[in-house]
């Protein structure tokens, strides 16, 4: 019985290819009381490898949280194996806003301690007891509010491409940092403000609104299905997109462009740019963002040593890789002291 995924993300591709069928990429969360995560863990991965779905999901027993692909053929098949599950029935799947066959080369599905880190140990902090839901259109009038805060409740390396007007943007590289941030900066607005917080799809707003309104903040609001659910509204509806740039998405393309504006910088040379990529070089991957001009000049590096690290033969690139860990590096995503523009 195959409980993983067996192939590389080559071959992969190439089944993708030959099949030529056009893919949904699509996401979905659910807040759930799961009490043996690996079993339903392990009934997913059997339901859906037959059906050919390919994404990063993670389960918990607080439910799960999903970033997938899968042919639109086998949508409503796809449907009928998450609403056997009474939790999600009638869940709501946000449809990404560009497609792309290739968005995920491999099922990847992970029990975690939790869907979201949060770094909470409060074990009367229920987060089931969560704010209002607001559609675009009621979204956009409470922006209009003077009464209204809005927080962006995604990371910095998010924020930076694309983000509400207005927006207060943590500079933050995790959910879990966010928290007392936002907590301790609005600390005097539990009463007397509107908080309106927004994210990618949903799911972490999910959670802070039933944080800050375990922490007294009374009139507490989110942007329902986040910011991909908020762009298929504005376009059904015709409405304006008070959103402008790209949104930050966690597969391989990196962001959906929303609106045409340029919001952010390269972090080499300064032009407006919000193109994210990996450093090419094996031993760094920092994520950052890179102009096609510094992609050509850098060769799709961040840096003159990772330039000189890439010409070196494969077994002296493999052997300065041995033993280290970069997942410091790594996890920077842009704040690296090798990209001399952006520091």
């Amino acid at each position: 019985m195959q409980l993983y995924n067996t192939l590389s993300a080559e071959e992969r591709a190439i089944l993708i290819d030959d099949a030529g069928k056009q893919r949904l990429t699509l996401s979905f969360y659910a807040y759930a009381q799961l009490p043996n995560p690996t079993e339903f863990r392990n009934e997913l991965f059997l339901a859906w490898n037959p059906l050919d779905v390919l994404g990063r999901i993670y389960v918990a027993n607080e439910g799960i949280n999903a970033q997938l692909s899968l042919p639109a053929d086998n949508f409503y098949a796809f449907k009928d194996t998450i609403e056997k599950y009474d939790f999600m029935k009638g869940i709501r799947l946000n449809i990404a806003v560009e497609h792309d066959d290739y968005s995920f080369l491999k099922l990847t599905i992970k029990v975690r301690d939790k869907i979201v880190a949060d770094g909470l140990e409060d074990e009367t902090f229920d987060v089931t007891n969560i704010g209002i839901h607001l559609k675009a259109k009621d979204f956009n009038e409470l922006l209009e509010n003077p009464n209204t805060i809005v927080v962006d409740m995604r990371n910095h390396y998010e924020s930076e491409i694309g983000h509400f007007t207005n927006a207060i943007k943590p500079d933050v590289d995790t959910f879990r940092e966010s928290l007392p941030i936002i907590e301790n900066q609005l600390s005097e607005h539990k009463q007397d403000k509107n908080l309106l917080m927004y994210c990618t799809g949903g799911i972490r707003c999910e959670k802070a609104s039933a944080y800050f309104k375990h922490k007294g903040f009374e009139n507490v609001y989110q942007l329902e299905g986040g910011i991909i659910e908020y762009t298929r509204q504005v376009k059904a509806e015709g409405l304006e997109s008070k959103f402008i740039g790209k949104n930050f998405v966690f597969d391989h393309r990196l962001g959906e462009r929303i609106t045409d504006d340029i919001v952010s910088q390269c972090h080499q040379c300064g032009k407006p740019c919000d193109v994210h990529t990996n450093c090419v070089n094996e031993g760094c991957h920092l994520l950052f963002i890179q102009c096609d001009e510094c992609k050509t000049t850098m060769e799709n590096c961040c840096s003159s040593e990772c330039v000189e690290v890439i010409h070196l033969p494969e077994e002296e690139q493999k052997a300065i890789r041995k033993g280290i860990i970069n997942s410091n590096k790594i996890f920077k995503k842009g704040k690296s002291g090798v990209l001399k523009y952006k520091n």
